[in-house]
């Protein structure tokens, strides 16, 4: 009995196309070669850029401010958009909806989320990495030295403005 293969074959490593064979669509405005080598897993798309766009530079004093004017309301949105915009630029991450609902049920865990997600997202880059997951240790149990809850957000959201105008975001 003769079994049949029902995966096509490889392209031939000239680059060139096989007949029947398509080459791979790029995902969204990421640059594809079709024929080069496959890039590793977590390298950036081009030279420290991911393939989706670059997010929002906000300010740290005005955000600081927001937050207790809307008496922790803006930190909600602040989180979904800063993990929207970071899943959008990598295609990977918890994404805003998932941080939103985190951060409205169980907030605690959304310091170390993000502190890690950015710290990833440098690293992903090429870049080296200023905060990570234990730095939400400065929100908790930082909190009770009054200062570290504004120490996190300082570092935070100092990487992620970093990161972004390293791309040309101006803020």
């Amino acid at each position: 009995m003769s079994e049949q293969n029902p995966f096509p074959p490889p392209p031939p490593p000239s680059g060139e196309p096989v007949a029947g064979h398509q080459p791979p669509q790029a995902y969204g405005n990421a640059p594809q070669a079709y024929g080069n080598a496959p890039q590793a897993y977590g390298q950036a798309q081009v030279a420290g850029q991911g393939p989706g766009p670059v997010g929002e530079v906000r300010s740290t004093g005005v955000a600081m401010l927001l937050f207790v004017v809307t008496f922790g309301i803006y930190g909600w949105y602040w989180w979904f958009k800063v993990h929207e915009e970071m899943k959008r630029h990598t295609g990977q991450g918890i994404g805003g909806v998932v941080a939103l609902v985190l951060a409205i049920f169980v907030g605690i865990v959304m310091p170390y989320l993000t502190s890690a997600e950015v710290g990833t997202m440098q690293e992903r880059a090429g870049r080296r990495r200023t905060v990570s997951g234990a730095t939400g240790l400065w929100y908790f149990p930082g909190m009770f030295i009054l200062v570290g809850p504004i120490i996190w957000f300082v570092k935070t959201n100092g990487a992620i403005n970093d990161y972004w105008q390293s791309l040309g975001a101006r803020g």
